[in-house]
């Protein structure tokens, strides 16, 4: 699992597609003031941890995420599913759907989805 940095700059990327370090920066909320040595060396870490590649590009570097968001959303949820509701997804949706005010759309889409998985097994 990524650390909670380490997610908000991969969340960054993602939306870029890739990015320098300036790129990253820029993109943070105001509030969350990292100095750019800071997240040069998250972004190295990520490299390490095979999660992003690098392009070198003049002096600097271009981040590209190798790890996909999708793919990691799938071993969060399984991370959560597994440690918080002991396996048991149910758990997850009961929560979910008591514990965030859904639209009447997102209720729809959710409605959409169970029935396509319905369909599928």
């Amino acid at each position: 699992m990524l650390t909670e940095t380490e997610l908000e700059l991969m969340s960054i990327l993602w939306k870029l597609g890739e990015g320098t370090v300036s790129d990253v920066q820029r993109l943070l909320p105001q509030e969350r003031a990292l100095a750019y040595t800071s997240i040069s060396t998250i972004l190295r870490i990520l490299e390490q941890k095979k999660v992003v590649k690098t392009r070198k590009e003049g002096r600097g570097h271009i981040y590209i995420p190798l790890l996909k968001k999708e793919a990691y959303e799938a071993r969060a949820v399984r991370h959560v599913v597994d440690r918080v509701f002991d396996g048991a997804p149910v758990g997850l949706v009961r929560q979910l759907l008591t514990s965030v005010k859904l639209k009447e759309k997102e209720w729809e889409q959710i409605k959409a989805l169970i029935e396509g998985a319905e369909e599928r097994t």
